[in-house]
């Protein structure tokens, strides 16, 4: 048995089961629960620190640019020290900084603070898939990434739900102080159910040159890059119609606030249903790589027919049409994204960190860049978000093919076996 600094052993850390599952899925749900929680509070904001709505807004961008640069710290450092000392220390940044924002006095202030907040709580991000890699390998990590989205993706359905909650009660620094309490509860969890999984004869002993050569190396690799690119377009799409579907459903299709509630919903429930049958049906029955092209295709599918449905090519649709698209898409997420980190990942067993860190600031930088773009022609149109999925469906498409040329025996040799 491999020993950790800690005399735990991996197996024995991979027998935890349900208990890494639970702690691991709370470290990817906080990102999006520190995000989507503040959203319905952004109004108050405004009101109470006399900013402009746009200026508000940027709270928003600040904790989204923290989070995906924070991977590309937190990953090298764990590849070096571990995964357990950056993730602690990320989560004690973590706690400070939200406590802080609850207390800020001015917008500049919150904006710096939720900067911070998103560079700390990129490290549950990244490590959490760090851990998955060096737990687990082929059909086992396709598996388990499923099975942690049961629990992640339900964080962007409550998210919302909980802030409104917690707004009936109390003013929006109520919502920083219920994450700072989550916060310090994950903290604790971590401390006391969260082994060391990166021995240390398998870190990286050089410093930041040693870091940027390492991810040098890791963009070099053809495949690895082309499952990276895959994925952060395909979450791109996801990005599209988080961004766009409050104001495509409830202002251009006339939904309520309860009906687009209850279509998010559903939407959600679609990808996690789908993500269960790729790791419980397909997955060890099926190539991961057909899967992941299934996938990808669907999505693509999805994006057309939601631009010929939002640009009158079959007349007024009405929301039940457009609504059926964007679950379709939203399901398929289930296929693309499971299988593109577990594909990047087995590529890189010798850095497991800065390979996750790759991934997920590709991800966050990609979607950032096309949320944006859905508002472009205004507010009497849906059809910008339905060029932006398609563009970024078939654009993940085409760098899973061009780039990860599955087909080839070269490709099928770099993997380990089994897969």
């Amino acid at each position: 048995m491999t020993k950790t600094d800690t005399g735990v052993g991996i197996p024995a850390a991979r027998r935890a089961g349900i208990v890494v599952t639970l702690v691991l899925g709370g470290l990817t749900a906080l990102p999006p629960l520190s995000m989507d929680m503040y959203l319905p509070a952004l109004p108050a904001v405004t009101r109470t620190l006399g900013s402009s709505a746009a200026t508000a807004q940027l709270t928003l961008t600040a904790c989204l640019t923290g989070m995906a640069l924070g991977q590309l710290v937190v990953g090298p450092m764990s590849d070096k020290w571990g995964r357990r000392k950056p993730l602690l220390l990320g989560m004690v940044v973590y706690v400070f900084a939200t406590a802080i924002c609850a207390l800020a006095p001015t917008v500049e202030l919150l904006i710096g603070f939720r900067l911070l907040q998103g560079l700390a709580g990129a490290a549950g991000i990244v490590i959490a898939r760090a851990v998955v890699r060096d737990l687990y390998d082929g059909v086992e990590m396709a598996r388990f990434f499923s099975t942690l989205m049961l629990i992640s993706g339900v964080a962007p359905v409550v998210a919302p739900v909980i802030g409104g909650q917690v707004l009936q009660v109390t003013d929006w620094r109520g919502i920083f102080v219920v994450l700072t309490a989550v916060g310090i509860a994950l903290t604790l969890v971590v401390v006391k159910w969260l082994h060391e999984t990166l021995p240390r004869e398998k870190r990286h002993s050089g410093g930041v040159g040693e870091a940027l050569g390492t991810m040098r190396g890791l963009l070099a690799d053809r495949v690895f890059t082309g499952y990276m690119l895959a994925g952060g377009l395909a979450f791109a799409a996801l990005f599209a119609y988080v961004a766009a579907s409050p104001f495509v459903v409830q202002e251009i299709y006339g939904a309520s606030p309860q009906m687009y509630s209850l279509l998010f919903g559903i939407n959600s429930i679609g990808l996690i249903a789908v993500s269960q049958i790729n790791g419980r049906l397909l997955v060890g029955r099926v190539s991961m790589d057909k899967v992941l092209a299934l996938g990808l295709v669907v999505i693509t599918l999805a994006g057309l027919a939601l631009l010929l449905l939002t640009s009158g090519v079959f007349g007024e649709p009405g929301l039940f049409p457009v609504a059926a698209g964007l679950f379709v898409l939203m399901s398929a997420m289930g296929l693309a994204m499971p299988n593109t980190n577990t594909q990047a990942l087995m590529r890189t067993p010798h850095a497991a960190g800065s390979a996750s860190a790759l991934i997920g600031t590709a991800s966050f930088l990609i979607g950032a860049i096309a949320s944006p773009l859905v508002g472009i022609a205004g507010e009497a149109t849906a059809v910008p978000m339905a060029v932006v999925q398609l563009v970024c469906g078939a654009g993940s498409l085409v760098c899973f093919l061009a780039l990860c040329r599955p087909w080839q025996p070269q490709h099928r040799a770099a993997r380990p076996a089994g897969t």
